[in-house]
């Protein structure tokens, strides 16, 4: 259904016709009645209507009639102006039709749908984007960990390497000496090794061939080089399960008759603790 017949079948062009709408709403059947033809010829039909339909039910009038319509004219000439001066001061209102307001509600409707499709690719674009980011963070933290991780087994082969080469050429020299020291009451399963060069009064001891049962963190075992029958302390070491260093520094020694090896307090004491003597081994000539 169009909009003239939509607006024909509201029954305003009757009430037009027949003066019962305001002077806005007359307006209003005029404005349409210029735009659509079809409102335009039902409103000359209903005229004719009326017309034919009045000229059957006419009847005279009374002869008093006349002079009462004078006298109303003639009594009221202001209130007639001013109606007509409102009349034309009343204000241009174009309609707004139902079929022009569904239209653009329909518009807004869409529009609206698209903002809430919109927000809601966004969103979903945003929480893809976060999940990357933060897949990305995790991988980019396990590579770190790995690069730590790589860093700390190549400074470890790199060193481990250092001492091997270290070790290799302190066995194939003969200036220094290899002292293997045994286990004593304390422990007979106990032994290490103790590489020591006169000449140049360096001592090792190699981590990789010791058999000590691991120390506490309240003591510490002592290297002990016997000069002339007495005791000379040449430093402390820790025993380690996860210890992967392979050659320990010592203190320097000229000249030295034996070695032996005492669990003492941490850092060490002034003097052997005889009874906690673990290994001990004699230089030989």
């Amino acid at each position: 259904m169009d909009e003239g017949r939509a607006y024909i079948e509201t029954g305003i062009l009757e009430q037009y016709v027949t003066g019962q709408l305001t002077a806005r709403e007359r307006y209003e059947v005029e404005a349409m009645a210029a735009k659509d033809p079809e409102v335009k010829q039902e409103i000359t039909s209903i005229e004719l209507t009326l017309e034919k339909y009045a000229m059957v039910a006419a009847r005279n009038p009374r002869e008093i009639l006349k002079d009462e319509i004078l006298h109303k004219i003639l009594t009221k000439p202001l209130e007639a102006k001013s109606d007509k001066i409102m009349q034309k001061i009343e204000p241009a209102i174009i309609p707004l039709h139902d079929n022009v307001y569904e239209a653009k509600i329909r518009k807004l409707y869409i529009a609206l749908a698209a903002c809430v499709a919109l927000l809601a690719i966004t969103i979903i674009a945003l929480l893809s984007t976060r999940g990357e980011l933060g897949e990305a963070k995790n991988e980019i933290i396990a590579l770190n960990l790995d690069k730590q991780k790589f860093a700390t087994e190549a400074s470890y082969l790199k060193e481990n390497n250092t001492d091997l080469q270290e070790k290799n050429k302190i066995v194939s020299d003969p200036d220094w000496k290899t002292v293997k020291l045994a286990g004593t009451k304390m422990d007979p399963q106990a032994n290490m090794i103790v590489y020591w060069h006169p000449a140049g009064r360096h001592v090792m001891v190699d981590n990789s061939k010791m058999q000590l049962p691991a120390n506490d963190q309240d003591h510490q075992y002592q290297l002990w080089a016997l000069v002339n029958g007495k005791p000379v302390d040449l430093g402390v070491f820790d025993v380690k399960a996860d210890s992967t260093q392979i050659l320990l520094k010592m203190k320097e020694i000229a000249g030295a008759q034996a070695f032996a090896v005492t669990l003492e307090k941490r850092g060490g004491n002034v003097g052997p603790t005889m009874d906690q003597m673990i290994v001990m081994g004699a230089v030989g000539i």
